[in-house]
């Protein structure tokens, strides 16, 4: 029996695209508003009801922003330095220490698997304000409070990433491994040449939501010198002063911006395909 084609009109796909297209609108309207608010002079900031399009665009925001460092102490530099060290290093560790630890939960049998399989979903279920108070006991015990080690650790230990690496691994043929093993590779040389390749899409995603996670942290939880602060932390700072400093925290909210949406842009290829494969296994 011949199985009808279904097509859709021409009408319908206008409709389709008109939806897609105001959905991408509505998400991409606050980072348009965010650049527009930058380039707005101090006194449109304040206009009410606010206005979306920038009258007379200026960089004075910015510039503005290079000139506070004369009476700052601590450079905006500093604060950008502090996030972007942090940022990689942690983005690099984590899925370094991720994927390792995927490996033998999705490929190798071993006694309490499935226990440790349960754990690490069940700490997925714990908010970040839940371990708050642990956290910095551990934090002070180990002498990590006022340092990077202190926004690095924690980070390391979340369970979302070995999740994520452990399902995409499974998918991965076990015929494939077994070649590998003939050929004489062992387990590093396998999880290296042979498993990292394969689950390509799920580490480029994790990269995108670790570092943005990284990137979006003050860190003034375990740090208290201005020294090691993150740029998040800066904005906080530049927007309690007031209206007077209303330009100055748009310019740099989009620096803050930038990074991500730039690690985004260039990975998104793999952000798509992970999507596309997400079927999550029991």
């Amino acid at each position: 029996m011949l199985k009808k084609r279904i097509s859709r009109s021409v009408a319908g796909n206008l409709f389709l695209f008109a939806v897609v297209l105001i959905f991408a609108l509505f998400t991409t309207l606050p980072i348009v508003y965010s650049v527009i608010n930058s380039l707005k002079p101090v006194n449109e900031l304040f206009y009410y009801p606010p206005r979306f399009f920038v009258e007379r665009p200026t960089l004075d925001n910015f510039r503005d922003l290079l000139r506070l460092q004369d009476f700052s102490l601590v450079p905006i530099e500093r604060y950008i330095y502090n996030s972007v060290f942090t940022g990689v290093l942690t983005t690099a560790a984590y899925i370094f220490l991720a994927s390792l630890a995927a490996y033998p939960m999705a490929k190798l049998q071993y006694k309490g698997k499935k226990i440790i399989s349960q754990i690490v979903i069940w700490a997925i279920l714990f908010r970040p304000e839940v371990t708050a108070v642990p956290q910095y006991l551990v934090m002070s015990k180990i002498g990590f409070i006022d340092s990077y080690w202190a926004v690095i650790f924690p980070a390391l230990a979340s369970s979302f990433g070995v999740f994520l690496m452990t399902q995409f691994m499974q998918g991965v043929p076990d015929e494939i491994l077994e070649s590998a093993k003939i050929d004489g590779a062992g387990q590093w040389r396998i999880w290296r040449s042979v498993i990292m390749p394969q689950v390509k899409p799920a580490w480029l995603t994790l990269m995108i939501f670790t570092f943005q996670g990284i990137w979006n942290t003050t860190g003034t939880q375990f740090i208290y010198d201005e020294r090691l602060k993150m740029l998040p932390a800066a904005l906080s700072q530049i927007a309690s002063g007031g209206f007077a400093f209303a330009g100055i925290s748009a310019a740099v909210a989009v620096l803050l911006m930038i990074p991500p949406v730039l690690i985004f842009v260039l990975c998104q290829s793999s952000v798509m395909e992970t999507m596309a494969h997400s079927g999550i296994k029991g």
